[in-house]
């Protein structure tokens, strides 16, 4: 009976706010442009008229307006450098391809550097925003260097993980409880967004768990409402593993109801949902399922197509995919083939009223530049990641 409450909770509100999108031709129209010279969508009916009460008009107009020029004009996207300290020094280490020594004073400056040299030279017509992890935003101050260049910065929310007692497998993300004094701090030093992931392991059998899912989509609701709270708009990131055997239908079933799950407890902490973005996983069978080589990207376009359609309210701004642990030519194929069944979807389909449908890229975007940075050659890492981004900019028009 619960979770039939919960689900006819998340529908009412799905059809209140669509309601709202469809009925405000009343209200006089606003731009929404990103500051600094980022692109923002043409004039549109305001939906301010029917905000919450805890949110200001002022708050709600500037959580809109970033949430629309982080996938405006279409195509655009947002790099996601947002490691661990201890993430990007493995991925450094990898790239080297031998061990060197340094020490930490030196590791840090290095970090510093290879984050410098890509943001100096962002391409913009590509690039609407990047996530930084704390360190690059309050210990480097870095995020000025994005945002005179028209790029917009924000911050990683989420910190360590703990297994569920039920389900010790699964992990549940932490950093709620400091969560808001930790974002005023990052709105401060320049953020405009934040970002927070939930993993959902997925197999055969077993996983994930109803709790596991409920501990997230919890988890990522107030995450959200939080978010708003200091300003930011908040991406929610469910991130379906495909590790295990699960098949595309197991997939599919997996991605629907953890984000049907996160949107009823948005609207249960009175989320914006037009101030907020999502970065879902693509659907996709399991590396051991044995239709793992024979599902073809058209299919897995179709199939992650189709549960945005049937989770993921109008109001939300847009979808930022992310890339995981895909190899860079399928997070391209993967993006492309998704756009391209947006856009032959026909007028009255439920695909064709989706919104931009575009990439959250780390390892997707920066592999080739790192590759050529830690051989010293700025120069060819930079023009490595131009080339990673045009071509996703491509596939996020389903051109490439």
């Amino acid at each position: 009976m619960l979770m039939l409450g919960v689900a006819a909770y998340a529908v009412s509100h799905h059809l209140l706010i669509r309601n709202m999108s469809l009925n405000t031709t009343s209200t006089p129209g606003y731009t929404f442009a990103a500051s600094g010279g980022a692109a923002g969508a043409s004039d549109v009916a305001d939906p301010i008229s029917y905000l919450y009460p805890h949110h200001s008009t002022a708050v709600a107009k500037s959580l809109i307006q970033t949430a629309q020029a982080l996938v405006n004009p279409r195509g655009k996207g947002i790099y996601a450098t947002d490691e661990t300290i201890d993430g990007i020094e493995a991925r450094l280490v990898a790239a080297e391809g031998e061990l060197k020594v340094y020490t930490d004073a030196q590791k840090q400056q290095r970090r510093r550097r290879w984050r410098e040299c890509l943001y100096e030279s962002l391409p913009t017509e590509y690039i609407s925003g990047v996530i930084l992890y704390h360190e690059t935003l309050l210990d480097f101050q870095l995020g000025p260097v994005l945002s005179n260049r028209g790029i917009i910065p924000g911050i990683r929310a989420d910190t360590d993980a703990h297994p569920l007692p039920i389900s010790p497998s699964e992990p549940a993300t932490q950093g709620l409880d400091d969560l808001l004094p930790r974002l005023q701090a990052a709105a401060a030093a320049g953020a405009r967004f934040s970002k927070w992931r939930a993993p959902i392991l997925c197999n055969s059998s077993s996983l994930p768990t109803q709790a596991g899912l409920e501990v997230q989509a919890e988890n990522l609701a107030r995450f959200a409402a939080i978010s708003q709270q200091a300003g930011l708009v908040p991406i929610v990131e469910p991130d379906v593993d495909f590790a295990e055997d699960a098949d595309l239908k197991k997939s599919i079933e997996v991605h629907v109801k953890i984000i049907s799950m996160i949107y009823a407890r948005c609207a249960a902490y009175g989320v914006l949902l037009e101030g907020s973005l999502i970065k879902p996983s693509f659907a996709q069978p399991g590396l051991k399922h044995p239709s793992r080589s024979t599902t073809s990207v058209e299919e897995i376009g179709l199939a992650t197509a189709t549960i945005l359609a049937r989770s993921v309210p109008v109001a939300v701004a847009g979808v930022v995919f992310l890339s995981g642990g895909l190899s860079d030519s399928d997070t391209v194929k993967y993006l492309n083939a998704v756009n391209v069944v947006a856009n032959k979807a026909p007028a009255n389909s439920p695909l064709s009223r989706l919104p931009h449908l575009t990439f959250s890229f780390g390892r997707g975007l920066q592999g080739d530049a790192m590759q050529k940075w830690v051989k010293g050659d700025e120069t060819g890492a930079q023009s490595a990641f131009e080339a990673r981004a045009k071509a996703c900019w491509l596939a996020a028009k389903g051109e490439a």
